[in-house]
């Protein structure tokens, strides 16, 4: 399933933390209003939390986020549960997101591994439970954090998507370093220029962009030829993807 994302002429929209522009990021809520427009991928943030469960949230805090304060690690699974993401929504738990798109089969996964103390134990947690589910061949994986990514494709060999170097910790510049590990490369949209994205085509590497939210930079990055674009608000990208 993941092999979509190389079809030629075809441009995808993956929605960032789910539709996070109107819903609470990285929430069920989210992710289900993201799927219902249509959306071919969702992107989530994983980390552990105390008794290792894997949990869906972006930050290292549970501050931000909910109405809770402290470092997810400090929580155990029942305790994270407890707070309030926004909208009566709870920080869900991996398993819980993959039971919702098991019933979404043409729903692609942009699983990102936050950089953090025991990173590889959230691999191989993950790995797991997305195997049990069947959707590692639904995923690409992503990490700012160089080592994860080659742990990924040594051991699991898995499509992986990554960032310029400057973006990454850890990158290993020889030949066959970090970028041969890469399936993709991510852009801001400040570097997005019809140079960066062909010299990175050129070197055999998928171009996507985060994020566009409004039609004026989907259109510039349609321009420049990357062929994903993760938005927080993914309407501007549905209408103008979407009518191609």
């Amino acid at each position: 399933m993941i092999n979509r994302i190389f079809q030629e002429n075809e441009i995808f929209i993956a929605a960032h933390r789910g539709y996070s522009a109107k819903y609470p990021e990285n929430t069920l809520l989210a992710f289900k209003k993201a799927i219902d427009q249509q959306v071919d991928m969702l992107e989530f943030d994983l980390r552990l939390s105390k008794d290792g469960e894997v949990m869906i949230i972006h930050d290292e805090t549970v501050d931000r986020t909910t109405n809770g304060s402290g470092k997810v690690e400090e929580f155990t699974v029942d305790e994270l549960k407890k707070l309030d993401a926004g909208q009566g929504e709870t920080i869900p738990t991996l398993r819980e997101l993959c039971e919702l798109v098991s019933a979404h089969p043409h729903i692609l996964l942009n699983v990102e591994i936050k950089p953090q103390g025991g990173a590889l134990e959230v691999v191989d947690k993950s790995m797991d439970i997305l195997e049990e589910f069947h959707l590692v061949n639904r995923s690409v994986f992503t990490s700012f954090d160089a080592k994860v990514i080659h742990y990924l494709v040594d051991n699991y060999h898995v499509k992986t998507q990554g960032f310029p170097q400057d973006y990454m910790i850890d990158f290993n510049k020889v030949i066959d370093g970090t970028l041969s590990k890469l399936t993709a490369v991510a852009l801001q949209m400040e570097d997005v220029t019809v140079e960066r994205v062909r010299a990175y085509r050129d070197a055999g590497k998928l171009v996507w962009c985060y994020c566009p939210d409004e039609e004026a930079t989907v259109q510039h990055s349609i321009d420049c030829g990357v062929s994903l674009v993760t938005c927080n608000e993914i309407s501007p990208a549905l209408k103008k993807i979407k009518n191609m």
